[in-house]
């Protein structure tokens, strides 16, 4: 083999996995982007990915890179996002490579200073409350499945859990009673508490005394007792959505994913006059800056603002009566 094939497998073994250690999460991720990157090289150099070496520049060199970012853009349709998130990818083996192959530091510098491009910011979806509640109600309660889609559509509504820690969730991450809250791993294996509504506590309650199970089961099974999928999570949220849609009017102008029933809860906290301090805590971010996205989204807040300033072309200061005398004589 050459020398590109034991580093990847050292970096997944030894440098994500033993040294970081990194999250599952991450560790799919960076092995998604790599195997596509390879697939493309091999159709791109008729070569096998074990006889790809980093030595031969004209395998893995940056103008090959910014090629194959280029082909994930145009031919497969990915989004900046997504093409952002490859090059993190092959960045992160790269610095890794440039410890372990010293006589390549060249190639890996050029590699390492491929850009990330700037990603156009969307505007955010989120569901107001009417929206959210007819969202809640779109799940046909009178079966199994539909009880446990409702409780994880609720908590994913009132905490703004991402699709990863819901699915990650298990019956002893929850609390009720006083102080009910879920406590979950997020991004980052970071660990946080987010308190519960009393009714969300209490659809829980139900769902939980229905489910039964022992402590480390899933919260949110599927009929096989196994953990829901994120891909299955993202069906089910679109499923009642379009249900949703028949009802209330204005969901179907909108696309609902999980990640909006995120969106969703940030608005309203914000909504209610919670600190973006207390929000970025609340969502699991690790710069408040994050949470900013939800001030720019809040029309009524800017509306707030515009209501404090005062219309152009007027004197500054306080509205002080004319004198009465001065009044007379000025309507003559």
């Amino acid at each position: 083999m050459t020398a590109l094939a034991p580093t990847l497998q050292a970096f997944f073994t030894s440098r994500l996995t033993s040294q970081r250690p990194a999250s599952p999460n991450t560790v799919a991720a960076y092995r998604d982007a790599w195997r596509l990157m390879l697939r493309y090289a091999q159709d791109r150099t008729s070569k096998q990915p074990c006889q790809l070496d980093l030595a031969d520049l004209a395998d893995l060199d940056a103008p090959f890179v910014a090629g194959f970012l280029d082909h994930l853009e145009r031919d497969r349709g990915n989004s900046v996002r997504t093409r952002n998130a490859r090059l993190a990818a092959i960045r992160s083996f790269f610095s890794y490579a440039a410890l372990c192959h010293p006589e390549h530091a060249g190639l890996i510098a050029r590699v390492l200073a491929i850009p990330a491009k700037k990603a156009r910011r969307n505007e955010l979806c989120y569901l107001n409350q009417p929206e959210a509640d007819a969202l809640l109600a779109a799940p046909d309660r009178s079966t199994w499945t539909g009880r446990r889609d409702h409780a994880l559509l609720d908590v994913a509504a009132d905490t703004g859990l991402r699709v990863s820690e819901l699915t990650g969730l298990r019956n002893r991450d929850i609390q009720l009673g006083a102080g009910a809250h879920v406590s979950c791993e997020g991004k980052g294996r970071k660990h946080r508490s987010t308190p519960l509504r009393k009714q969300t506590a209490a659809v829980l309650a139900a769902w939980m005394n229905e489910r039964g199970g022992r402590p480390d089961d899933p919260l949110f099974p599927t009929r096989r007792g196994t953990p829901i999928s994120r891909g299955a999570v993202g069906r089910l949220v679109a499923k009642h959505a379009a249900a949703a849609a028949r009802r209330c009017s204005s969901l179907r102008a909108k696309k609902i994913t999980p990640y909006v029933l995120r969106h969703s809860c940030a608005m309203s906290l914000l909504a209610q006059g919670v600190d973006t301090a207390v929000i970025a805590l609340w969502m699991g971010h690790e710069r408040v800056e994050t949470t900013q996205i939800y001030v720019h989204a809040d029309m009524t807040i800017k509306e707030r603002a515009l209501a404090r300033t005062a219309p152009p072309n007027t004197v500054p200061g306080r509205y002080q009566p004319p004198d009465s005398l001065l009044a007379f004589l000025t309507s003559l």
